[in-house]
């Protein structure tokens, strides 16, 4: 960064710097400003995913099935037309 610059900020800023400030200070605001030019260089986010590892959609398909007979499941319990009996509520 230019002494101008560091010259022109600090008026607006309302600080008064001496010559070697602001010396000081355009080399140190010119390392800052190389030190983002590491960020120019990182990937944008189209050339990879969030994942590293791409995740596939593994599913099956459902298929019905009864392991358990429901007669013989209801058959010990008190039922009337089908429907199982509870205790009262009170």
């Amino acid at each position: 960064m230019d002494r101008a610059t560091v010259q022109r900020v600090a008026k607006v800023a309302r600080l008064r710097l001496s010559e070697e400030e602001l010396e000081r200070y355009a080399q140190d605001l010119e390392e800052i400003l190389n030190s983002f030019d590491v960020l120019d260089q990182a990937p944008s986010r189209d050339s990879f995913s969030f994942n590293p590892v791409p995740i596939d959609d593994v599913t099956r398909e459902d298929e019905v099935g009864c392991d358990i007979d429901p007669e013989k499941l209801i058959g010990p319990m008190d039922t009337y037309d089908g429907y199982v009996r509870g205790p009262k509520l009170s």
